[in-house]
Formats: structure tokens, C-alpha cells, sequence
């Protein structure tokens, strides 16, 4: 069912039951500004928020029937902007915020201590082109961080959407490319000499480099929110982006890596903090927050 009809028929639903939107909202634990969108229309709500109004309304799913006409293409490019966040409503359950930026902090504690030991085998592949661990493991190691990785950038996706800090929304997304990118050569490179290349290396470094200068500028504009800790992260990342420029100090921009990264853990960790806040101080499942 499409909207406005998928409203109306909300609607309808609610009135039947004697609730006020208010009322719908304590018991489904969304918005009342996105209750109040989708009842009038404006906004098509996913099926899990579809799912959990009837769930406080007490009917069945088939009660709607959400008509899903988009085809296989356009369902793949919606799945991985839902994904990686691009595309996140920024009306929903301070409950799901929370979750996300938690879980991309978690992830992201665990990649940094995962990092070091992807740091040990690239060091021993690359300068004495030997594996210091047998190739699964290596694999494992890079496929590992690669995962927790992403999901750890995912959390700078959303809250640069959420505070419309769209530089760092969309240097995280070219992050998460470029990460997918360097760990599949590392990988090829263990199969078939000929991807070895120092100019391929000095590719990613210079794309690296410029990626975490303009990172640590969209970071220290967060500073607004998370004080020194945003704009500490931005100058180390400036730091490290200018080492990496310069390849030969490529070892410095890795020293430079450890403390950005705690860092950014802080930072997820402290707007996670902020947003659960914001939601005991209005009393309401969506946060209430300065979008500036």
C-alpha cells in the first residue's frame, strides 16, 4: 500500500483503537513527528516501522500490504544505502541512533586492536615479502578489519547526516571505498605478483593522504559538539593525511593513526552519550537536536 493510502489506513487504525497519536507513540516507542508524517502522507515509513505501529495497534501485517514495485536494481542500491546509513531518517527512534553509534564505536574498538596485527603482516609482506602468518590467517586479519572497519566509518556516515555535516558523511563513504579497494589488492597481491606495485602503493597512499586532510577538516567542525576530542581527532588526521602525502613519511602517519583513532571512538561514544541525553530530557523516542 502507498502513501497517502498507507496513512489514512494508519489512521483509521489508531481512531479504532481510541488512541492519540501520543499514546501510539508511547506504545510503539517512534517519533510523534514521524507518526504525524506518515498519518498525513508525506513520508513512506519502512517495514519495520510499518511493523512495529500494527504491533502497538494489535493487527496483522495483512492488514497492509506495502506494494513493492522497484525493481531488482534499484532494491540493491536502496539495501546498501540503507547499508551504510546514506539514507537513514533522521526522524527515527533515538533508541536505533544510540544502537548504530554504539555498535560502530564497539567495532571500531575492536578494528584498532585487530589493526595491530594487520599492521605486523603488511610490515613483513611488504619490506621482507614474506608472510609473518600462514595465508588464512592473513586473510581472516584483513577480511576482519575490513568488516569492523566499515561498520566503525558507518557511525561517522550518521552522525554527519545528523548534524548535516555532510563533508564527513561523504568523506566516510569514500573511506569505506577505498578501504574495500586496498584490502582486496592486499589480498590478490598474496595470489599473483604482477598487482604488486610500488606505483599502485603510492596511488593509495596519495589518495589516503588527501582523504585524511579533508576528514580532519570536516572532524573539527564537530567540534562544536564534542569540544576538544572533535577537534584534536581533526588535527591529528591533518597530521596524518600530510604524512602519508609525502610517502616517505608514510611510518609517521601510521605512529599518528593510533591516537585518531581512539579518538573517533571517543567521539561516536560521546555523541551516542549527547543523543541519549537529548531523549531523557524530552521525554520522546525521537532525539530532540540542534541540527547545526
Amino acid at each position: 500500500m502507498k502513501q497517502p493510502e498507507l496513512g489514512r489506513k494508519i489512521s483509521e487504525l489508531r481512531k479504532a483503537k481510541g488512541l492519540t497519536q501520543e499514546e501510539l507513540v508511547e506504545k510503539c516507542n517512534i517519533g510523534v513527528r514521524t507518526i504525524q508524517r506518515i498519518e498525513a502522507g508525506e513520508v513512506t515509513p519502512r517495514s519495520y516501522t510499518i511493523k512495529a505501529i500494527l504491533a502497538a495497534l494489535e493487527c496483522d501485517l495483512r492488514y497492509i500490504s506495502v506494494e513493492d514495485e522497484e525493481g531488482i536494481a534499484d532494491k540493491l542500491i536502496k539495501g546498501l544505502k540503507r547499508l551504510f546509513l546514506i539514507d537513514v531518517d533522521m526522524n527515527e527512534s533515538s533508541v536505533y541512533l544510540i544502537k548504530q553509534l554504539n555498535i560502530a564505536w564497539v567495532l571500531g574498538l575492536v578494528s584498532f586492536v585487530l589493526g595491530f596485527f594487520e599492521s605486523v603482516g603488511d610490515y613483513y609482506l611488504y619490506k621482507e615479502d614474506r608472510l609473518v602468518f600462514n595465508t588464512v590467517f592473513y586473510i581472516c586479519i584483513k577480511v576482519a578489519v575490513l568488516v569492523t572497519s566499515i561498520y566503525f566509518q558507518r557511525g561517522f556516515i550518521l552522525i554527519g547526516g545528523l548534524f548535516k555535516n555532510y563533508l564527513l558523511k561523504i568523506i566516510s563513504i569514500m573511506f569505506i571505498a577505498c578501504t574495500i579497494l586496498i584490502t582486496a589488492y592486499d589480498i590478490a597481491s598474496l595470489y599473483d605478483k604482477s598487482f604488486s606495485s610500488e606505483y599502485v602503493m603510492g596511488g593509495f597512499a596519495f589518495t589516503f593522504g588527501t582523504l585524511f586532510i579533508v576528514y580532519g577538516v570536516a572532524l573539527i567542525r564537530m567540534k562544536y559538539l564534542t569540544g576538544k576530542v572533535a577537534k584534536y581527532a581533526g588535527v591529528f588526521s591533518i597530521i596524518t593525511g600530510c604524512c602519508f602525502l609525502t610517502l616517505i613519511g608514510s611510518f609517521l602517519g601510521y605512529i599518528f593513526l593510533v591516537p585518531l583513532e581512539l579518538l573517533e571512538i571517543i567521539m561516536l561514544f560521546k555523541v551516542a552519550e549527547i543523543i541519549q541525553a537529548k531523549q531523557k530530557e524530552s521525554g520522546e523516542a525521537s532525539p530532540s537536536i540542534p541540527f547545526s
